[in-house]
């Protein structure tokens, strides 16, 4: 198989040779160039299969300009930038020039080379050929592509896993709802010695109190009314592998003694049972509560908390990582495109604004729900301000200071009616459509010349098509959230 080339840009000498050497050691052909013009050069001559580019370029032209050209020139070729002047504007502009990842400086190595293997289009059947002197990687983990980011916590937490997989320590996760807790737990496994055993997973706070105890230790016969035959317990089905318990704080402080005892490695008993139950589990728990704080309550049994407590991983919410939101649109995206069978292509440069000032209450799983309810009515093209649902106006609402900006998200939020929107903004309604108008605002949320015709049938109404039918309110018209557009 013909080994992959690598357009490597880079006008400092001793970087692009550092890049040129683990590019080859790893079992690639680089094609380097201290500049935009001969880095156009030698991709004419010989097309790469990806690009890193320098975000400082000598001369004019910018490591953004150029993945510009080269996304024109072939708009499939995966590039990467590398920056040592990591913003959110420099974010914005990478993401509407195209491309695909950008790492800060200082580089490290290994999270380049995950990050080529994972855009190259053959990467799943390529494997590296050995080296005399390798470049030292440290192993990717097993599917840890899926737990999306780059900045510092994320790299720490994720080199973390890797540690505390290779061991057999009961391991403690805190973060707040939507975190990717579970999949933390997941990764844990995946890459432990248990891992070809089961992973079972038990929600403490889904199941009643009364229940719980059944869930986990199992029930004989007529141990409560309805146990009508014996069943095993969650912890009995996983002998051998993991259980993760999430929520842990909901537990109930007699089914925390048994797990204790359990933890001790003394023998349990069913619900109702008299026969000693021997197990091997390793236990993953987590919570969004103060664990620290119900002990102290009495609510939490401190000996239990030690046991759990072993290995501690705390994950940041996405308001302290927002660096990191650019590639999870990206891997949200690509994700719903494939089993959705949509192109949808990214998001506009404004609406990552947006959701770069959010706060983010729900974390990652917040950001994954709007992208999904964004595709439900967006086949292809650019996911923008108008393909945010009405009950997602609250984000739009946030930082706005922008006219065109603060009309559309008053119209987001009050389902587009005109009356309520200038009650809003404490504009007149003649002000509103006078605006829309100004703006080219529409339903669909395009301009008058980007809407496309279908032959014989109008596709959208634009608002100055219909100022001259001011007197009826537009909010019981059909709802058209997308007009498609090439």
């Amino acid at each position: 198989m013909e080994k992959p080339r690598i357009l490597v840009v880079e006008d400092d000498l001793h970087m692009l040779g550092f890049l040129k050497s683990a590019l080859e050691q790893n079992g690639l052909v680089p094609l380097p160039a201290s500049d935009c013009e001969r880095a156009l050069r030698i991709h004419a001559r010989t097309p790469a299969d990806l690009a890193i580019l320098d975000y400082k370029l000598p001369r004019e032209t910018s490591g953004l300009e150029l993945a510009g050209l080269l996304k024109r020139q072939d708009n499939r070729m995966p590039v990467i930038v590398i920056t040592g002047y990591s913003t959110e504007d420099l974010a914005i502009e990478a993401l509407r020039v195209g491309v695909d990842e950008y790492f800060p400086k200082p580089l490290m190595i290994e999270d380049l080379l995950r990050s080529i293997e994972r855009l190259l289009p053959a990467r799943e059947s390529r494997k590296r050929p050995t080296s005399a002197e390798p470049t030292r990687i440290i192993p990717d983990l097993i599917d840890g592509h899926r737990m999306v980011g780059e900045s510092l916590s994320v790299r720490e937490i994720k080199a973390y896993i890797g540690k505390v997989a290779k061991t057999d320590s009961n391991v403690l996760i805190i973060g707040e709802t939507g975190t990717g807790k579970e999949l933390v737990a997941e990764l844990i496994h995946r890459n432990s010695d248990r891992a070809k055993k089961p992973f079972i997973c038990l929600n403490c706070a889904a199941i009643p109190d009364t229940l719980l105890e059944s869930e986990l230790f199992g029930h004989e016969r007529g141990a409560f009314t309805g146990a009508h035959a014996p069943q095993e317990g969650k912890l009995k089905l996983a002998d051998g592998g993991t259980v993760f318990l999430d929520e842990i704080g909901d537990m109930s402080l007699s089914t925390q003694a048994k797990m204790l005892r359990m933890l001790d490695k003394k023998p349990i008993q069913r619900l109702g049972g008299r026969r000693d139950v021997t197990l091997d589990v390793r236990i993953i728990a987590a919570t969004n509560q103060d664990l620290e704080g119900l002990i102290s309550c009495g609510r939490f049994r401190r000996d239990l908390y030690f046991r759990l407590n072993v290995a501690q991983i705390v994950l940041p919410p996405l308001r302290d990582r927002k660096q990191d939101i650019s590639l999870l649109l990206h891997h949200f995206i690509a994700e719903l495109n494939r089993r959705c069978a949509k192109q949808v292509k990214g998001v506009s440069g404004d609406l990552l604004k947006h959701l770069l000032q959010h706060d983010w209450p729900g974390n990652i799983r917040e950001l994954k729900n709007i992208i999904e309810a964004c595709l439900l009515n967006l086949s292809y093209g650019t996911i923008g301000l108008a393909e945010i649902p009405e009950h997602y106006g609250i984000i739009l609402a946030e930082g706005v200071t922008d006219e065109k900006e603060l009309l559309l998200s008053a119209l987001l939020s009050t389902k587009w009616n005109k009356s309520k929107a200038a009650q809003k903004l404490n504009w007149s309604r003649m002000t509103v459509y006078r605006k829309m108008a100004k703006f080219h605002i529409t339903r669909g949320g395009r301009t008058e010349n980007e809407a496309p015709k279908t032959p014989g049938r109008d596709t959208t109404v634009t608002a100055s098509h219909r100022c001259d039918s001011m007197a009826t309110d537009e909010a019981d018209l059909p709802f058209r959230p997308f007009v498609p557009f090439a």
